[in-house]
């Protein structure tokens, strides 16, 4: 595993956010990569090697303090008939250590469409030539689109590498493309993506859903999943308009939600602190109430809405690997809603 297909980082056309960086294990065993989740080539003659050939991978992973579940990997090249099934099992085993999948090369020369549904990926990166054919070859943005309707068909997300015009970001975001790279998306002399602005949907149906729950967005106060409640009550406690402290594992993804009425009626109780104080927060968290960050406003009411008992509780929003990074109160989205209809 010597290069990577990715030659800038992987980004959220929907809000410019990098989701992903390149990364490298070198001809010495170090991986070379950022902090943020990775994305690593793995060529498919390396999978069929068996476990001998990955433990390089691994041991650079854990030589880096990184864990699987940091990164994507995306296998390359073509799969003979003959080896499918030898490739099923490598990519089950991998899966079982926590890495997330990917295809790359999908619609053209890459794996077949059955294996792709076959291994449950998490993501389907488009061919290098079908992004660069778009838009002005409509035979290439009917295969991308097949691509895209296979994607929502088995939960995977799709990627458009090497764009390079924002015609393309134009034609592959219409398609239901959340994600991509290239030369166009590269961070520029200080450091950030800038990502095309999207035309603006101005029919009326658009305009009844309401904003995305990512412009209502506010900083969420937030604790390790590991937290005791003690912790959490003097977080509630450094300022009252705090309504809700959500729990959080080391990859900053959403593990339990604590409601300020709720979590704090359970100190006041006789021996409340006693009983809690030393405990795991964990222990009087709800399940987070989590939304992508591009949710249209009255489908996160809607979402708010399916439990009776939490109507009120602040939901969570998510970016494309989980993370939690913000919270949107109820009471600004009916605010929002009732403005819109109004």
């Amino acid at each position: 595993m010597s290069s990577s297909l990715l030659t800038s980082p992987m980004v959220d056309l929907d809000t410019g956010a990098v989701i992903a960086h390149p990364a490298v294990v070198d001809q010495a065993g170090t991986l070379r990569a950022t902090p943020l989740p990775m994305m690593l080539e793995l060529p498919v003659r390396v999978l069929l090697a068996g476990a001998g050939a990955l433990a390089p991978l691994h041991e650079a992973l854990r030589r880096a303090g990184r864990h699987p579940r940091e990164a994507i990997l995306l296998v390359t090249g073509p799969c003979h008939e003959q080896d499918r099934p030898l490739m099923k099992v490598g990519l089950d085993g991998l899966r079982s250590i926590g890495y997330l999948l990917g295809f790359a090369d999908v619609g053209s020369y890459g794996a077949s469409l059955e294996l792709v549904t076959d291994s449950s990926p998490y993501l389907l990166a488009l061919d290098p030539d079908l992004v660069t054919r778009i838009p002005a070859d409509h035979r290439a943005t009917a295969v991308a689109r097949s691509v895209v309707t296979l994607a929502g068909g088995i939960g995977a997300h799709v990627m458009a590498p090497g764009v390079e015009r924002e015609a393309q970001v134009a034609v592959v975001r219409g398609l239901g493309v959340r994600l991509a790279h290239g030369p166009l998306l590269a961070p520029g002399p200080d450091g950030k993506v800038r990502v095309p602005l999207p035309v603006t949907d101005t029919t009326p149906d658009a305009a009844l859903l309401g904003p995305r729950v990512q412009e209502l967005l506010i900083p969420a106060v937030t604790l390790p999943a590991e937290a005791k409640a003690e912790e959490a009550v003097e977080a509630f406690g450094h300022e009252p308009t705090i309504t809700s402290v959500i729990l959080v594992d080391e990859y900053q993804r959403p593990k339990g939600s604590l409601d300020r009425s709720r979590f704090l009626l359970s100190f006041a109780a006789r021996f409340g602190h006693a009983l809690h104080g030393s405990k795991p927060a964990q222990r009087l968290a709800d399940p987070p109430r989590t939304v992508p960050r591009t949710t249209p406003a009255i489908a996160a009411m809607q979402a708010a809405g399916r439990d009776a008992g939490r109507v009120y509780d602040d939901l969570v929003v998510t970016d494309e690997m989980n993370r939690c990074l913000g919270i949107v109160r109820v009471s600004d989205l009916i605010r929002q809603v009732t403005s819109v209809r109004s």
